[in-house]
């Protein structure tokens, strides 16, 4: 931790080291220190305050983050707010959850009071539950923010992060999670790091306060305040070696004072600038030597132990009252706080470690492993610091230790400890499987680099082909949820290549990665490698996987042979029934074959029957929010995409995320929010390059199509889903594309560019040819019923609406009769119209397209229906978030329950309740599924 108090604890003769000084003493800090403070007492007295709920401080070693860390901690217990703290630590890095335990450990028993998942997933993530399978990281993060909101109900909670650059990255996703859903809690987090260590989950869209060197009026103050305050020369060297870093004055000063005392060997450096992890580091190993060994031995066992090992191993060091601590804090290097003894700082901590020889330090961590039989995580990372060549059972120690990791949700902690298995493994061929399984459990840590870095090591190891293909699975699972898909496509398909033969098997798992890549992406050239390494693969093995050649087939080129696909869709979902996995992916094939009614089924058994879903979104996972999207369960699509933004942004996924905000966007568009839409849409364009991700790029253009339609702006409606086609009017996107081509002719007639439209029609009608499923003949109908000359353009019409299937496409098909009614109504054919125009209201109005219902009821007045005007529509008043809580609170959900669906405390889902109730004109939650049916009712 970093302090530049008024040299805390220095001395230049045997006193004991003084008190931490006040904050008043902190030198040069003023406004920083000012920032801290407005924050917490901004969400002090108002959580929903323009300050956010999250603030990182970061600043170089020996900066002060820690101490102006301590001073809003002081500042804030002594003002009644609840103070929980933890410090990340390096050699706890790799133990999942160490962090979290730190900083919950005093309310842990609180934890009792969260729902029955989120409390058995919080005791499993701190060790204290009966871990079985891996459980959902999400869950952990909810359980988090529900314990912290249950902290705030009782008063005011600050958390503080310390060292945040060696928290282990589980508790680090699980705090980023909890900490971004915390606008409506009087919570504040406070981080503090080292500036350049990136802190997932911490790293965009936080408030960052950045400490940088003192000014010279401010260093001048904090040597004034030393004991022994240098003049002259020394000082001039001091400043200059110093370079405005605190700690680093004081220490130079300590440095400089003990030399003229004759107490240390040699003096500030004579000129350059200061390196702290080095010069600094070694200005506080200048003051081991001469230190009695038995307070060497305590130094170098307390700088090698874990901060958890001090509660497990209290016979293993002197007592905090010994003797032996006493010349070691008269060097400055720790401070007895009456409880336990500490380093000073980190830099001391990391000085006593790296000044002792090997095999001292092999040593003390053989002595920390014997003190600790009951913890056997920490026991196995000693051992394995005090190997020094191969050793099975120690590798043997490690790979339990993953295992416990796994099933504690902590993913980065188990890749870690099978990492260093393989290290420590006699033998290669168990190295390269080591290897291949830290890559398999990296994966849902998001870091693709770091698989595909474990992946090359393990190549480097072995030529088992079934490893090698796993070590390329693992890398391309994760690979294609990211943003690089053509380095991704290529390196899946050349691995595919190489296996078709020898390993189908493994072959068509590495394709199906690659046809995910080929949709994202849309490139046609992917469609036709996929298509020539398919024919290599031989047609009779494996025959388990037949079900998966038919899926890379449907996923990247679905209008080629689409009978044949479906009769294959068909047998593979009988096989699947009990296989929820498998399940989810017939779904996908059957969304993208527009089988919707069967992919929604299937999406609906699996996510019933599939207790346990991993951490990541599978490829293609925006497929279940679009099937509920076109099924017109718009609800339900948003409440996925809640989900898969928040996997997303856990994992670092860039293009899931995406995928859900365009998604997102499509809704809010068709609901009529057209400033959320847009936003959203804004979103998932800046996450991704439009070049590599078309698909994400279509759906956007398409919702910021919808959003401008349905504020008249046709001119821009049109240009935006124009921009889902090219130049000469192809589809950018082979599936996305043809779907937005009624809505382009609708936009284009509105706007006076029917024949600019019509070329685009025709040309995707001509790509499409006989493979087009029915939905996209319907589609393909109603654009040229729209574009066609009046006198023509009822056949068209009637043909789009012949389609039965059309029905399962409730929005689409209202639609249709909506532009045949207003057809019928121009041609004064009025009693033909009423009855569509009917059909289309009470469609609208039950999926809650404001747009379309007003344009529907529009088009009935002047058809001579008797539609009566509604009072006022107090739920459009509300925003995007608080009309889905109000709906799911209508549909008689708990806050709890509406919280784990959006993944939001129960405190803000009260919250927003509560801003709604008056704007809705109700007192009552009961009075919700009245207000919001007789709303529905009242829009026709």
């Amino acid at each position: 931790m970093d302090e530049h108090r008024a040299a805390p604890g220095t001395v230049t003769g045997p006193a004991p080291v003084p008190a931490p000084a006040p904050e008043d003493r902190l030198v040069g800090r003023d406004a920083e220190l000012a920032r801290l403070f407005r924050t917490v007492d901004s969400r002090t007295a108002d959580p929903a305050a323009e300050a956010g709920p999250v603030l990182v401080l970061t600043g170089d070693a020996g900066t002060g983050k820690s101490a102006l860390l301590d001073s809003a901690a002081r500042r804030a217990a002594a003002r009644g707010t609840r103070v929980l703290r933890a410090c990340g630590s390096e050699s706890e890095a790799d133990l999942a959850f160490s962090a979290l335990h730190q900083l919950l450990r005093p309310v842990r028993a609180e934890a009792d009071a969260l729902p029955p998942g989120q409390r058995a997933a919080l005791h499993d993530a701190l060790g204290t539950g009966q871990a079985g399978a891996s459980p959902d990281p999400l869950l952990t993060g909810l359980a988090v923010l529900g314990l912290l909101s249950a902290l705030g109900e009782r008063g005011p909670v600050l958390a503080v992060l310390d060292d945040a650059q060696w928290c282990d990255r589980a508790s680090l996703d699980a705090l980023a999670f909890a900490a971004r859903r915390l606008a409506e809690e009087p919570v504040t987090v406070l981080v503090g790091a080292r500036t350049g260590d990136r802190l997932p989950g911490f790293d965009r869209q936080v408030p960052v306060l950045t400490l940088g060197p003192l000014d010279d009026a401010a260093a001048h103050r904090l040597l004034d305040l030393q004991p022994r305050r240098p003049a002259g020369r020394t000082r001039a060297r001091i400043l200059d070696q110093a370079g405005g870093n605190p700690l680093a004055l004081a220490e130079l000063t300590r440095a400089a004072a003990d030399s003229e005392s004759g107490l240390a060997a040699g003096e500030p450096p004579s000129a350059g600038p200061l390196p702290l992890t080095g010069r600094l580091e070694r200005l506080f190993a200048a003051r081991l030597p001469g230190l009695p060994s038995r307070t060497t031995r305590a130094l170098l066992l307390l700088a090698a132990m874990d901060t958890a090992d001090h509660a497990a191993v209290p016979a293993g060091l002197p007592h905090v009252e010994d003797d032996a601590w006493l010349p070691a804090e008269q060097a400055g290097l720790v401070r007895r706080t009456g409880r336990d003894t500490r380093f000073r700082h980190p830099l001391v901590r990391a000085a006593v470690y790296h000044a002792a020889p090997f095999d001292a330090r092999r040593d003390a961590h053989r002595a920390l492993a014997g003190m600790l039989p009951d913890a056997p995580d920490r026991r196995a990372w000693h051992l394995a610091a005090a190997s020094v060549r191969p050793d099975a059972a120690v590798s043997a120690e490690l790979e339990r230790t993953a295992d416990r990791a796994r099933r504690r949700g902590g993913h980065a902690a188990a890749a870690k400890a099978l990492q260093r298995a393989a290290e420590l493994a006699p033998r290669r061929t168990d190295a390269a499987r080591l290897l291949v399984e830290a890559a398999g459990a990296a994966v849902f840590t998001g870091d693709l680099a770091w698989v595909e870095e474990l992946a090359a090591a393990a190549r480097a190891r072995t030529d088992d082909p079934a490893l090698l293909a796993t070590a390329a699975t693992h890398a391309g699972r994760l690979a294609t949820l990211t943003v690089r898909h053509s380095v991704v496509f290529s390196r899946l398909a050349g691995a595919a290549e190489e296996l078709a033969v020898a390993q189908p098997a493994d072959a068509l798992d590495l394709l199906a990665g690659a046809a995910v890549v080929r949709f994202y992406s849309g490139e046609e050239h992917q469609r036709h490698r996929i298509e020539d390494i398919l024919r290599r693969v031989p047609e009779h093995a494996p025959a388990s996987h037949d079900w998966l050649r038919a899926w890379i087939r449907a996923v990247s080129a679905p209008g080629a042979g689409r009978p044949q696909l479906l009769r294959a869709l068909t047998a593979s979902m009988a096989e699947a029934e009990h296989r929820p996995g498998r399940l989810t992916a017939l779904a996908v094939m059957a969304w993208v074959l527009d089988e919707t009614p069967q992919a929604a089924r299937a999406f609906d058994a699996a996510f019933d029957r599939w207790e346990s879903r991993e951490p990541l979104p599978e490829g293609l996972g925006g497929a279940a929010a679009w099937t509920y999207v076109e099924l017109g369960r718009w609800g339900q699509a948003r409440e996925v995409c809640a989900r898969m933004a928040a996997v997303g942004a856990t994992a670092g996924l860039d293009h899931a995320v995406a995928c859900a905000a365009a998604v997102d966007a499509v809704v809010l568009a068709h609901q009529g929010d057209a400033a959320a839409a847009r936003a959203r849409a804004a979103d998932a364009l800046a996450l991704i390059d439009p070049l590599e991700s078309r698909s994400v790029t279509v759906y956007a253009r398409r919702a910021l199509g919808a959003a401008a339609a349905a504020e008249g702006a046709y001119d821009t409606a049109y240009d935006q889903l124009r921009a889902a086609f090219t130049a000469d009017g192809a589809p950018l996107h082979y599936h996305a594309s043809c779907r937005a081509l009624a809505d382009l002719a609708a936009a284009a007639v509105r706007s006076g560019r029917r024949e600019e439209a019509h070329a685009v029609v025709e040309r995707c009608a001509r790509t499409l040819e006989e493979h087009a499923s029915p939905r996209l003949r319907a589609l393909l109908s109603r654009a040229r019923a729209l574009l066609a000359a009046p006198e023509d353009a009822e056949p068209y019409f009637r043909a789009a609406l012949a389609e039965p299937v059309l029905a399962y496409w409730p929005f689409e098909r209202a639609q249709a009769l909506l532009d045949l009614a207003e057809w019928l109504r121009r041609r004064r054919r009025i009693a033909e119209a009423r009855p569509l125009l009917a059909e289309a209201l009470e469609t609208f109005r039950r999926l809650g397209a404001r747009p379309w219902i007003d344009r529907a009821r529009t088009e009935s007045r002047a058809a001579g229906l008797d539609v009566t005007a509604p009072a006022p529509d107090a739920l459009a008043e509300l925003s995007p978030q608080q009309q889905q809580i109000v709906g799911l609170a209508a549909r008689g959900l708990t806050n709890r329950e509406i919280g784990e669906k959006l993944f939001l405390s129960p405190r803000t889902v009260g919250s927003h309740l509560y801003r709604s109730f008056p704007k809705l004109g109700i007192t009552a939650r009961s009075q919700l599924r009245d207000l919001v049916e007789g709303a529905l009712h009242g829009a026709c």
